[in-house]
């Protein structure tokens, strides 16, 4: 059985939220306790160890955030709990994270919660995560990181140290100063939503490209880049793509 605890400052949130498992997974989840404030969520981690967190985002004047820099335990799933906060979105996704929105729809809390259930990601990937997310959340840093999972690998890059990415239907290769390359299963679509748009440029249908490293363009339809890679760009995105990067 799958111990859970229900951390949100919204008592009717967390009665939802109740009624919902009971409904539908009474036979795999046990709500061991309940939390509103990060002191008390920190206490109730702390005593119980649960395997899956309900994590509301924002919890008075302090978040998520508070609570999971501060825990030595990391060996559980997290779904994240937010009302439709752009910048806590973003900063979920760049850590390859989990959510769902307020007010919740059963669909997507149960696909949410199957998802959780199947994953097992040990406590140094969780801990990237979290790292990777609290960073762009407080806006730690201008060259934020992002979480890349691969079928073998967790991997936190800096956006900076990004070439290129190269999408193929629904998975995309990251080309990186880091390692030669990555490949995720996300499509191009999902890719620009994660990345930067002030650093990255969509040139064509199945390439992003990091301006930063883009030494110039060929009239012959491409960008050279710093790593004597050429990036083709479409004809459609050639203006755009003109204009954002030079």
């Amino acid at each position: 059985m799958i111990k859970a605890i229900l951390i949100d400052d919204e008592d009717h949130v967390r009665k939802d939220i109740k009624k919902k498992i009971v409904g539908t997974f009474s036979d795999k989840i046990k709500i061991v306790s309940e939390a509103s404030t990060v002191s008390t969520a920190l206490e109730e981690i702390h005593k119980h160890k649960p395997d899956l967190l309900f994590l509301d985002i924002n919890l008075g004047q302090e978040t998520a955030f508070d609570i999971l820099v501060q825990l030595e335990y990391k060996n559980f799933e997290i779904i994240f709990i937010t009302g439709f906060d752009k910048h806590a979105i973003k900063a979920i996704k760049v850590g390859a994270l989990d959510y769902i929105l307020k007010p919740i729809d059963d669909d997507e809390f149960n696909n949410a919660v199957y998802k959780a259930i199947k994953q097992s990601n040990t406590k140094e990937d969780l801990e990237k995560s979290i790292a990777v997310s609290n960073e762009y959340f407080n806006e730690v840093s201008t060259n934020k990181r992002v979480i890349l999972k691969t079928s073998d690998h967790v991997f936190a890059i800096h956006e900076d140290d990004i070439f290129y990415c190269k999408s193929e239907g629904n998975y995309t290769t990251f080309y990186t100063t880091v390692t030669e390359k990555i490949v995720i299963s996300k499509s191009a679509k999902k890719v620009e939503e994660l990345l930067s748009d002030q650093k990255f440029v969509r040139c064509h249908q199945s390439y992003l490209v990091h301006k930063k490293h883009v030494i110039k363009y060929s009239k012959k339809g491409f960008l050279m880049l710093n790593n004597n890679v050429k990036v083709p760009v479409s004809t459609r995105r050639k203006e755009y793509t003109l204009e954002k990067i030079f």
